[in-house]
């Protein structure tokens, strides 16, 4: 796993990509990078890809369709705004690389499939969310704000 800014440079984590690994439950084995991002970045890609003209706090992004089954396993991206994270940080109470770890969760679980706003996941997101907080030690997930 890696942590870049957005051109794609390694950044200190903070034990992020650690902490991630370490909570990610064994399905999700495979390549994963996360990027930090300005505001103006995210609300770009929020635009382009949801239609929503705003930055958005995180977004992911599964793989291309068709990889070889000799290639190493791949997730997918998360991004995350580096501004709204930190504002969602003060509001929480909590830092933030406490926030990082929420929204990394967050985007992580969107890339094994679960979408908890869609009405047939019947809350499995927020289980799933809720166990792997619990694993990681994290208070307050990002579903439940």
């Amino acid at each position: 796993m890696s942590v870049t800014d957005s051109r794609g440079r390694p950044v200190r984590d903070g034990g992020l990509a650690r902490w991630l690994t370490g909570v990610a439950p064994r399905t999700a084995r495979g390549e994963l990078a996360v990027a930090l991002v300005s505001d103006g970045r995210m609300r770009i890609l929020n635009r382009s890809y949801r239609r929503k003209d705003i930055a958005t706090d995180v977004l992911s992004f599964g793989p291309a369709p068709r990889i070889p089954h000799s290639a190493p396993r791949v997730l997918g991206d998360i991004v995350i705004a580096r501004g709204v994270a930190a504002r969602q940080a003060r509001y929480a109470g909590h830092s933030y690389q406490t926030e990082l770890r929420v929204l990394s969760l967050h985007g992580l679980l969107h890339l094994l499939g679960y979408d908890h706003e869609d009405r047939s996941d019947n809350g499995r997101m927020a289980r799933a969310e809720a166990r792997l907080r619990k694993k990681g030690g994290l208070r307050a997930g990002l579903i439940g704000r």
